[in-house]
């Protein structure tokens, strides 16, 4: 019945009859809505993520990637930690 990764006919009515009884007529569209919004969400954001990655990418020398920032507050905060252990 349940493939890897693969929903067949079946296995969606499957879910669409249990969703229904579950959140009833009334909830789905609304349900449907906002799960629809968080995907375009998502892909938004994951898009923007990837071009600010390849503008980051673009911007350092071939063959080296570009180190992180860190300031000398952040750098004496690790240092004291360790001491501290």
């Amino acid at each position: 019945m349940f493939g890897f990764g693969r929903l067949g006919p079946m296995e969606l009515i499957l879910i669409f009859v249990i969703a229904l009884l579950i959140f009833g007529p009334k909830k789905l569209p609304e349900i449907g809505k906002s799960l629809g919004s968080a995907i375009r969400e998502f892909r938004a954001h994951s898009n923007k993520l990837t071009e600010e990655l390849s503008l980051d990418e673009t911007k350092a020398p071939a063959g080296q990637v570009p180190k992180p920032e860190t300031s000398e507050a952040t750098v004496a905060q690790v240092s004291s930690k360790e001491e501290q252990k």
